[in-house]
């Protein structure tokens, strides 16, 4: 199941932190690590502080975009610990990695850090299932980037060893990837501008309820088809293109 876990760190600026998450992943028991944009890699600062997790930085995959990173997952957890205007689901981190390792079981799963000044930016954030919060004291809150890797993947080891959740998902049941769904948030908000539901000078705000409310159901494939087909309708609908049945 660990190996269906992927850390991804976004637009890391200090290669000692890539080197101490390389640590902090392998004596856990993860290997996967994806650096998008990294400042400096590889580097020796990276390898010093790695110690004995040189393999994990080797097999380290570097992407250009978040999209590319978190391509294929079926749960993207993004962990953040700012406060955001419009509210995402959010789960502690014990209960972040027991829901990580379950569904690990079936398919591909990203744990999302984002960059040590200023973490993740809002359009990452739209892309996640939920964010994680690490419980920090309310007089001193930063918490360095290795640290919380560490925390995470403390949790997800004491996950492994312990009782999972109770909650069992349908067998028939694969949650649709990121790269799916964002094709089926652009053909929604185009059909919701053509039907005259969307103002097009403010669109945004309501396409982000939206996109949290479907993240949440996260579609399987039949469902998405479903959706998309429902779109497609009311495109055509709209352009005069649908035939009356019957």
């Amino acid at each position: 199941m660990l190996k269906r876990i992927r850390v991804v760190l976004v637009g890391t600026t200090h290669p000692g932190n890539i080197g101490s998450t390389a640590r902090a992943m392998k004596v856990m028991g993860l290997s996967r690590l994806v650096l998008v944009e990294p400042r400096t890699f590889p580097s020796g600062e990276a390898t010093a502080l790695a110690s004995n997790a040189d393999d994990v930085l080797a097999a380290a995959t570097v992407v250009n975009t978040f999209t590319d990173a978190i391509a294929g997952c079926a749960l993207v957890l993004g962990c953040s610990g700012r406060p955001r205007a419009l509210p995402m689901p959010t789960l502690d981190a014990r209960a972040a990695a027991a829901r990580a390792l379950a569904e690990a079981g079936r398919h591909e799963v990203a744990v999302v850090f984002g960059r040590e000044k200023t973490g993740l930016h809002d359009v990452e954030i739209r892309a996640c299932h939920y964010l994680v919060s690490i419980p920090t004291s309310a007089t001193y809150d930063s918490l360095n980037l290795a640290q919380a890797v560490q925390v995470i993947c403390y949790e997800i080891r004491q996950a492994m060893l312990g009782d999972l959740p109770g909650e069992v998902a349908p067998a028939d049941w694969t949650p649709e990837p990121p790269e799916r769904l964002e094709l089926f948030f652009q053909r929604l908000e185009q059909a919701l501008l053509e039907i005259q539901f969307l103002n097009p000078a403010q669109p945004k705000r309501l396409m982000q309820r939206l996109r949290r409310l479907y993240l949440r159901a996260r579609p399987d494939e039949n469902e998405l088809n479903i959706l998309n087909g429902i779109v497609s309708a009311t495109l055509e609908t709209a352009r005069g293109e649908r035939k009356p049945k019957g």
